[in-house]
């Protein structure tokens, strides 16, 4: 087992990673110093597969356990749900020394975690992320939060857990598709941070779609370093912290506007890498090879890189538009200059827009 930390001074916290912690669930949080009442929020998928020797290492440890089951899938990452986990906490009684812990992806770690961050005006709760994208990016760091009609994580907060646990045994029942998605934020933290685990995915690729175990081990790890230290810098995401977002403009815009049941989340963002890189190429920041690289690092991965036909700019515009990442109707915008490079510029809709039918119109007329 290896443990990272994120600093954050008296909210600091571990980030365990390792294989079979699952069974150390009881152990690590008793560690922590959590109550004897412990909910469990999760889906009837994921705990078909893991709440076992989840809830058997708590009660082992001495803490009573309420398994909280929610509908799986991002469309129900919404405030339906929130109340629903209300009022199991409410109905048991919870009081300030209960805690939540967030078993499955990404959706159940912000529901988990906003419900946290908002029940009794904050209880604890400990992240166990069971797909790679949880693992690589939204266990970490405290952002917890639901979506709206209008627009994806425009209700939540900054609320740090106190502790993550990372099984990464749990990602070799992952469905292929989801492992992938997953890959998107470990290629996302090569381009815009570390050259060094760009060039390992590159170089293994295969062997880690092929869950390698000590590839798997580094890129996870190498992901959460880098994650950890950016909250470090920036935890309320007021400057540094955007650079997390390389992607996540259009790819957000993207998911909102096909009612999140087209795209996977990863497979949105891999979409929005591409075309941001693209656009940091006609903007003179991105050199070509680079870009080459960054496109058959995405494609070789097998994610999408261009924007689904039928859809829309300005539709996708007006999704940008309510990005909660909008000041004054400019989005901070990253682009990257190369591979660990990056660059902020306000934009607003309108200019990124103008940005992707350029790149639209220059592919069209090279496939005539």
């Amino acid at each position: 087992m290896h443990i990272l930390t994120v600093n954050l001074g008296d909210r600091s916290y571990p980030i365990y990673l390792g294989e079979g912690l699952l069974s150390r669930t009881g152990e690590l949080l008793k560690k922590a110093g959590s109550g004897k009442k412990v909910g469990i929020v999760s889906n009837q998928t994921v705990a078909d597969l893991y709440l076992d020797p989840v809830q058997e290492s708590l009660t082992r440890s001495g803490f009573r356990v309420i398994p909280i089951f929610v509908p799986e899938g991002e469309e129900h990452k919404n405030l339906k749900s929130l109340s629903d986990i209300f009022d199991r906490l409410i109905g048991e009684r919870f009081d300030r020394s209960s805690s939540l812990i967030a078993l499955g992806g990404g959706v159940i770690g912000d529901l988990a975690g906003f419900a946290a961050a908002t029940f009794l005006r904050g209880i604890p709760y400990i992240q166990i992320p069971t797909t790679l994208l949880a693992q690589v990016d939204a266990s970490v760091g405290g952002k917890t939060g639901v979506n709206h009609q209008e627009g994806k994580n425009l209700i939540g907060a900054f609320y740090q857990p106190r502790l993550v646990l990372i099984d990464l045994e749990v990602l070799r029942t992952l469905p292929r598709t989801e492992f992938v998605a997953g890959l998107a934020e470990v290629i996302k933290y090569g381009i815009i941070e570390d050259p060094q685990l760009f060039a390992l995915l590159e170089a293994n690729l295969e062997d880690l779609l092929s869950l390698n175990r000590g590839l798997l081990e580094k890129a996870v790890a190498a992901s959460c370093t880098i994650k950890a230290r950016v909250v470090e810098k920036d935890e309320h995401e007021e400057d540094y912290r955007s650079v997390l977002n390389f992607g996540h403009t259009i790819g957000h815009a993207l998911e909102s506007l096909t009612g999140y049941d087209q795209f996977l989340h990863g497979e949105a963002v891999a979409i929005g890498m591409a075309q941001a890189a693209t656009i940091s190429r006609r903007e003179g920041l991105c050199d070509d090879k680079s870009l080459e690289r960054i496109l058959h690092l995405i494609k070789g991965a097998g994610l999408p890189t261009d924007l689904p036909s039928g859809i829309r700019l300005e539709e996708l515009a007006n999704k940008m538009e309510v990005d909660k990442k909008s000041v004054g109707g400019k989005i901070k915008f990253v682009l990257c200059a190369g591979i660990g490079k990056t660059r902020f510029h306000w934009l607003s809709a309108e200019d990124i827009i103008a940005r992707l039918a350029s790149i639209q119109k220059k592919v069209e007329s090279e496939n005539r």
